[in-house]
Formats: C-alpha cells, sequence, structure tokens
C-alpha cells in the first residue's frame, strides 16, 4: 500500500495539535491529524482542562461560595450536590467544544484521521484503528500527544475509589473524606473542589510547600484558605502505599509512619508523556524517564524534520502555552523565522478557588537575581467592585523595579484572577512602568482598580525611603 502524502502530519488534535494544524493550513499546507480518540481535542477538552474548569465552575454555582459573605456561610443554591450535578454540566460543555474543534479543523480543510499511530521512519507513520489502516508520509511531522496521568506500583487504581485525575467523573458519589496526594497544580485544584463540596479533604505532598514555581506570598495566602475549608495539609510527607480495606476504605501509608484514610483517594503526581505506542526509536528519537521528548527553542527534537509541542515537551504544560508552540513551531518548520513570541510574558493560570494568576518574576526570583525592587499591594476589600461581589479575601500584587519603575511581576489570587492579569501582561509585554496605572482611569466599580491602588501604594512606599 502507497503512502499518502501530506505536507505536516501533527499526532495529536489537542490545543498544541489542533493551532500547528490550523496555522499550517494558513500557509496552504497539505494538513493530517491523527487522532487515537474517537473525538477530537485531546485530553485538554476530554478529560482535563475543559472537564476539571467547567467541574470547578459547577461547584461555585451550586455551593454558593462566591456569595457566601453576602448571605451567610449557609448559603447554597442546592442543598444536596451529587457528582450526577457536576457530570450533567461537565458533559454539556465538552460535547459542545468538541464540536467547536471538529468545525475549525473541518473549514480550514485539515483531515482528521482517528486511529493509533507509530513510526516507521522520520516521515511515515503507519495508522491503525477500528476504521483506519493507512501509511502516511509527510516531509515535517508534529508530535503533540499530550500527556497521561503518571502511575505508581504503591497505587492500585481501581477507578472507583482509587482514581487519578482523569477519572474524577469516574466517583459513583461524592466521598465524604478524600485524600489528594500531590500538591501540584491539578492535586491543588481538585482538593479546592471538593473542600468547598463540603468534603473533608487531606492533602499529601512530598515537598515543603505547594505550587513552587508561584510567589511564597501568594500560596501562603491560597493555604490559608485551604485550611479555612477544612483541608488537612501533609507537608513534606511522602506516601509509601495504598489500600482499600474490605469495608471500602482507603488508607494512605505515610513514609513517616502515619495512616491516613478517606473514603476515596486521588493520585495526582505529575503527568507522563503518552509516547508509548510511537515506536520513536523508529524515527531515531528517544524520550526522557518520564515521556518527554527534548526540543530546541523552536521545538525542532533531535530529527530536523521532527518537531513536538504541548505537554508532551514538559513544564509549563499550559494549555495556552500549548497553542502558542503549536504556531511558532510550524512557522519554523516552514522557515517563517519572522514569528516571534516571549515566553517571558506568558500568563500563568491556577483554577484554584480561589484562583491564582501571574506574570512575569517572582520576588524570590529578583532577590535571588540582586534586582532591586518595591512591592505595591491592593486588596479587592479596598474597591468597591471587590464589596459588590462579595470577594473580600483577593489581593493584587505589582512588583516594580525600584529605579526604572519597570514592572516586573504582577500575581493576584482572588476570582477573576486569570482575566484580570491580562492588563498587567499589556503593560508588561510593551515595556510600561508603574506610572501607567497611576495615570490611568479604569471603569468605575471594577477590580482592574487594583491595579491603580498597587502602583499608588508601591510608589508611596518608594517614596518614603527617598
Amino acid at each position: 500500500m502507497s503512502a499518502v502524502k501530506y505536507d505536516l502530519i501533527v499526532i495529536g488534535s489537542g490545543p498544541s495539535g489542533q493551532r500547528a494544524a490550523v496555522a499550517a493550513s494558513k500557509l496552504k499546507k497539505r494538513v493530517a491529524i491523527i487522532e487515537s480518540r474517537s473525538v477530537v481535542g485531546g485530553v485538554c477538552i476530554n478529560t482535563g482542562t475543559i472537564p476539571s474548569k467547567t467541574m470547578r465552575e459547577a461547584v461555585l454555582h451550586l455551593s454558593g461560595y462566591n456569595y457566601r459573605t453576602v448571605y451567610g456561610m449557609n448559603y447554597r443554591v442546592k442543598e444536596k450536590i451529587t457528582m450526577s450535578d457536576l457530570a450533567f454540566r461537565v458533559q454539556g460543555v465538552v460535547k459542545t467544544e468538541i464540536d467547536v474543534t471538529e468545525a475549525q479543523l473541518s473549514r480550514n480543510g485539515i483531515d482528521v484521521i482517528h486511529g493509533v499511530a507509530h513510526f516507521l521512519d522520520a516521515q511515515t507513520l503507519r495508522v491503525e484503528g477500528p476504521e483506519t489502516d493507512a501509511t502516511l508520509d509527510a516531509e515535517r511531522i508534529i508530535i503533540a500527544v499530550g500527556t497521561k496521568p503518571a502511575a505508581s506500583e504503591r497505587v492500585p487504581i481501581n477507578g472507583r475509589t482509587i482514581i487519578n485525575s482523569d477519572q474524577i467523573m469516574d466517583l459513583p458519589k461524592l466521598p465524604r473524606t478524600l485524600i489528594v496526594v500531590g500538591g501540584g497544580v491539578i492535586g491543588v485544584e481538585y482538593a479546592c473542589m471538593f473542600a468547598i463540596l463540603g468534603v473533608r479533604v487531606t492533602l499529601i505532598e512530598k515537598r515543603n510547600r505547594l505550587l513552587e514555581f508561584a510567589d511564597q506570598e501568594i500560596v501562603e495566602a491560597l493555604s490559608y484558605h485551604l485550611r479555612d475549608s477544612r483541608v488537612t495539609m501533609r507537608l513534606g510527607e511522602e506516601l509509601d502505599s495504598v489500600e482499600e480495606l474490605p469495608d471500602g476504605t482507603v488508607v494512605a501509608n505515610l513514609r513517616s509512619h502515619k495512616r491516613v484514610s478517606g473514603d476515596a483517594l486521588l493520585y495526582a503526581v505529575g503527568r507522563q508523556g503518552s509516547v508509548d505506542e510511537l515506536k520513536l526509536e523508529s524515527a531515531g528519537l528517544k524520550a526522557d524517564e518520564r515521556g518527554r521528548i527534548p526540543v530546541d527553542e523552536n521545538f525542532q527534537t533531535a530529527v530536523p524534520s521532527i518537531y513536538a509541542v504541548g505537554d508532551v515537551i514538559g513544564f509549563p504544560s499550559l494549555a495556552s502555552v500549548s497553542m502558542e508552540q503549536g504556531r511558532i513551531a510550524v512557522a519554523r518548520a516552514f522557515n517563517d523565522m519572522n514569528t516571534i513570541s516571549n515566553p517571558s510574558f506568558y500568563p500563568y493560570g491556577i483554577y484554584t478557588i480561589p484562583e491564582i494568576s501571574f506574570i512575569g518574576k517572582t520576588e524570590e526570583q529578583l532577590t535571588e537575581e540582586d534586582v532591586p525592587y518595591e512591592v505595591g499591594m491592593a486588596y479587592y476589600r479596598e474597591t468597591a467592585r471587590g464589596q459588590i461581589r462579595g470577594d473580600t479575601t483577593g489581593r493584587l500584587k505589582l512588583i516594580f523595579h525600584r529605579d526604572t519603575r519597570k514592572v516586573l511581576g504582577v500575581h493576584i489570587i482572588g476570582e477573576g484572577a486569570s482575566e484580570l492579569v491580562h492588563i498587567g501582561q499589556a503593560v508588561m509585554t510593551l515595556g510600561g512602568n508603574v506610572d501607567y496605572f497611576i495615570e490611568t482611569v479604569f471603569n468605575y466599580p471594577t477590580l482592574a482598580e487594583c491595579y491603580k491602588v498597587a502602583a499608588f501604594n508601591g510608589v508611596g512606599r518608594l517614596h518614603r525611603y527617598q
């Protein structure tokens, strides 16, 4: 059987693969996407970002969390919230996102081929599936297969009471107590959601703090909220084994000889690149022990004709960044060296409750680099919009250079943080300084006013030192 020829083949239809395919189609290239699932969207739409963020919104709405400071701590939209309530909303959004993605790929003339792909050589792929048996050839190939939850021999996943992050919606009912192993983004996000639903959560993390890449002061504020939601945090503790008792209870045995019991356990210690079936060695490639594929600044692998983007290349594993990686990879693959992107201005969004978002440097990084900086702080409670929304716990932290006054970082915790950060992103990208916020009029009442409050606070502190 002769190979079907393409200019570009993308393996995986998640955010990075989808964006890469569309970018190549705009360059008038013949493009195919290979997707192992029966539907497009990858982990992002089907089991990861979209389901978890949709679940978060359902949790916030049904629990009445955002309005408890207004109507009282016992305020709830629905008294008895079930997993079915959450799944109903998640399934609706996932279906719509799949339809939108399929429509986008179709109108851009991209061939979608469902099946499992593996390399025959650096330019040839074999695709096999229930309705597919084909050999494809392309001058350029982009690997965008994403990741799967990391597994451990110590944790016997059963899909019912001992689950990974892809199986959240498989929980038969809302547990009364939940053990979350892993204090990274996924573990902390789900710990927050279940805690707001009234589940007693124990969070186990072997490091001594959560979210080490985020600003320490912001993480401390999040830790306060977690404890306030009755989350027990076992930091600096390492899991030794997990067992399921005859009565259905799950027990986590720690290296320190502590035992933590619960109705269910979520194992969320990292993710692994989904490269097992690719037969990378046939193309002259090799992944590391976590299934990550090494790439250079252009997302090119050790094999010149093959690129890799998205979560399969590792940190930061953000859908937004993955999309940008796909766009840049296509530009470089087809010799467009003028398309630019600056990773130092990529924002981060962590959908905890309350959410966290930031861009630029942290205080810890600037201190380590011996950069003279000043900090301005604004609290949501200082703004009328914060009072109206009932969110009096949020805060915005503005970091700027003491001498040049250039904005170096923006760190926010509070509802709407992931939207609010884009104002700081625009100012930083355009090389603005802290005076921009002082001289700019923001709508009233809005949370955006926090930028002005923080700027006045920081500049006022600067003047006191002079």
